[in-house]
C-alpha cells in the first residue's frame, strides 16, 4: 500500500470516527452546536481523503479554500452531484455561525439534519475508495 493510500484510509477513518462521535452526541442529546461541528468536520475530513485519492493538489489550509477546490474539481466537472456542494456549504456556514457568532440558537432538528447529511456525504466520498 502506498503512502497516499495509507493517508487516504486514515482521513476516511477520521471522517467516520468524527461522524460516529456526532451520532453518539445526538443520541445523548448533547449540544446541537457540538453535533453540527463534528458533522461538518466529518465531511471536511472526507473531502481531504478525496483529494488524496484523486491526486488533487491543495495549497491552502483554509476551509473555504478547500471547499472551493472541491467545487471546482468535483462539482463543476460533474463528478459529484451539486447537492453535495450545497450540503457542505450549508454545514460550513452553520458551523461558522454556531462557533463564532453570538446568540445563535441551533436545534436538535438542525443537528439531526447535519448528521444525516454528513452520513450521506461520506458514503458518496467512499465510492472513490477503489
Amino acid at each position: 500500500m502506498t503512502d497516499e493510500q495509507l493517508l487516504f484510509n486514515y482521513r476516511l477513518m477520521q471522517a467516520e470516527e468524527t461522524l460516529s462521535d456526532a451520532k453518539k452526541m445526538l443520541k445523548h442529546r448533547l449540544s446541537p452546536r457540538s453535533i453540527i461541528n463534528r458533522s461538518y468536520y466529518a465531511m471536511f475530513y472526507s473531502v481531504l481523503a478525496l483529494f488524496l485519492k484523486t491526486g488533487t493538489a491543495i495549497k491552502t489550509s483554509k476551509h473555504s479554500g478547500v471547499i472551493s477546490i472541491f467545487d471546482r474539481q468535483f462539482i463543476r466537472t460533474g463528478k459529484i452531484d451539486k447537492a453535495y456542494s450545497r450540503m457542505l456549504h450549508k454545514l460550513f456556514d452553520t458551523r461558522q455561525e454556531g462557533d463564532y457568532k453570538e446568540y445563535v440558537r441551533l436545534s436538535y432538528r438542525d443537528a439531526s439534519d447535519a448528521v444525516k447529511q454528513a452520513s450521506e456525504f461520506i458514503q458518496t466520498i467512499k465510492k472513490y475508495r477503489n
